[in-house]
């Protein structure tokens, strides 16, 4: 295991696509300090009772899809590139267990990711609230120890994303194939389940993977039994439990699925 370990980190440290969705992941940091920056203009020219109306998202939870979305993109090529050049079989030569080499893939792919995902968010809450100051800039006043356990579970939400990107690459095959497949559930679910009639559209919200952070670190009130989370989605909140495990099958379930997949085909 060790070796088939070594072997797939040699393989995502050599290849330059992996600096470039790196370095797109670190874009989150500059778009969020653009931002933000843009909006304490705008908080500084207003009048105090324009102020007390003045709302704004946190910077970090604001730009995390770019970051979930470029490291979601980290996992489905760590398996397809291997697929589209023929070095699967190599690889399956070298390792035959299947199962020794999706689990070296995922303990990898979710290295990089969490670490990366870490950085990115905790680089964009010290940037965006050493832009912020002392202003009591809405969504931007809390300090770092009280945000902690929020920030972890959004990078932890990008290793989500990344593991999901390699379960998907796994079973298609297909670069383009396992990408749309990210995207369709970062973007394109959330949104189309804010149209849905109540109480499905509230119900379905919840168990979105980029609402689940928030609920696991309690952030959004247990006590409550709904929130508005952004202009348009009215969220059923689970209980940080509830919320803990409906983001671990996000993780397992797709790994589950693409390991008995990848034992049964051909490679």
């Amino acid at each position: 295991m060790t070796g088939a370990l070594s072997a797939e980190w040699l393989k995502i440290r050599s290849v330059r696509s992996t600096y470039y969705i790196l370095a797109v992941a670190a874009v989150a940091v500059v778009l969020a300090a653009l931002f933000i920056w843009q909006g304490v203009v705008v908080w500084d020219e207003l009048p105090p009772e324009r102020r007390a109306r003045f709302g704004a998202i946190p910077m970090e939870e604001y730009t995390l899809p770019v970051t979930q979305l470029a490291l979601g993109v980290l996992g489905v090529l760590a398996v397809t590139s291997e697929y589209a050049t023929g070095t699967i079989r190599s690889t399956l030569v070298a390792v035959p267990s299947r199962r020794a080499v999706l689990a070296a893939k995922a303990g990898v792919v979710a290295a990089v990711a969490l670490a990366a995902g870490e950085a990115v968010v905790f680089a964009t809450f010290l940037v965006t609230r050493a832009i912020v100051g002392d202003r009591p800039f809405p969504g931007h006043t809390t300090g770092l120890w009280h945000q902690t356990p929020q920030l972890l579970l959004l990078g932890l939400s990008v290793m989500a994303f990344a593991l999901i990107g390699l379960a998907f690459g796994v079973m298609t095959r297909s670069t383009a194939g396992a990408v749309i497949s990210v995207v369709v559930l970062l973007f394109v679910a959330p949104a189309f389940i804010t149209y849905l009639p109540d109480p499905w559209g509230r119900r379905l919200s919840a168990v979105m993977l980029s609402n689940l952070p928030d609920q696991v670190a309690g952030a959004l009130g247990w006590s409550s039994p709904e929130i508005y989370v952004g202009p348009w989605a009215r969220v059923a909140v689970l209980s940080p439990g509830w919320a803990a495990t409906v983001l671990a099958a996000y993780i397992v379930v797709p790994l589950a699925a693409a390991a008995v997949m990848f034992r049964r085909r051909d490679a």
